[in-house]
């Protein structure tokens, strides 16, 4: 084992003795008739709020819902994105006749 040397760091070394600090705390008069109040959280959102203004405004194009909806019912709605496939082809068409 070594040997541990008097060593000063800080004008604190091994020599000096520990001071016990007492502080008294502030103690906040509050008066005898004052109620208490209860704290409450708020939650603040940058950058979202145009999407919660839309929330509110409650702008739901139900004629887009009900349509959609009408062509899952009897079947016509493109689930398997043959859509796409169609797009994706007719892109690739183009790109080869230029």
């Amino acid at each position: 084992m070594s040997q541990v040397n008097n060593v000063s760091v800080n004008n604190i070394s091994q020599t000096t003795p520990v001071k016990k600090v007492v502080a008294n705390p502030i103690q906040k008069q509050i008066p005898a008739d004052a109620t208490p109040t209860r704290a409450s959280d708020r939650l603040e959102l940058s950058g979202a709020s145009h999407l919660l203004a839309a929330l509110k405004t409650n702008d739901v194009r139900t004629d887009k819902i009900a349509s959609v909806r009408q062509a899952i019912q009897d079947g016509s709605y493109d689930a398997d994105g043959k859509k796409l496939d169609a797009a994706a082809d007719k892109l690739l068409d183009e790109l080869g006749q230029g």
